[in-house]
């Protein structure tokens, strides 16, 4: 697994209570399908790891570059457009994956999905002025 010594105080905590835990942080998170992704930096070539929360859809599994309501994209999306093939951490699996970005109307179904299954995402998503992308990870090889 990727090291977590160069995060910040918040998602070190938040990825080491996941893998104490198979996946399940509570807190806040109580209840928020969370996964862990690594990806290659973009610039830098080193592996990159954020937690962050999912949807399931039609035994898909989605993320939101939401980069917790700021105004750019969070640099994991920027990492993952420059090298797709990522490495997702889900419960106690893990897994590679090819990260494909959702065309934009397919987002926006998403996204409302998303908001609906956690709705403390909408007051989150009321301070994004930018269009959030919607990104597929595609499971290399079957479970």
């Amino acid at each position: 697994m990727t090291e977590i010594h160069d995060l910040n105080d918040w998602d070190r905590r938040i990825i080491e209570a996941f893998r104490a835990n198979g996946g399940n942080v509570g807190g806040q998170f109580t209840g928020v399908p969370l996964l862990i992704l690594t990806t290659t930096g973009a610039k830098s070539g080193q592996k990159r790891i954020s937690p962050l929360a999912y949807l399931s859809e039609g035994g898909r599994i989605y993320i939101f570059a939401g980069n917790r309501g700021a105004p750019t994209n969070p640099n994991w999306y920027y990492n993952l457009v420059a090298h797709p093939d990522v490495t997702v951490e889900l419960g106690t699996e893990t897994f590679e994956a090819r990260a494909i970005v959702v065309d934009s109307a397919e987002g926006d179904r998403l996204g409302r999905i998303q908001v609906q299954k956690i709705p403390g995402l909408a007051e989150l998503q009321a301070k994004i002025t930018r269009k959030v992308p919607v990104v597929l990870l595609e499971r290399k090889s079957a479970p």
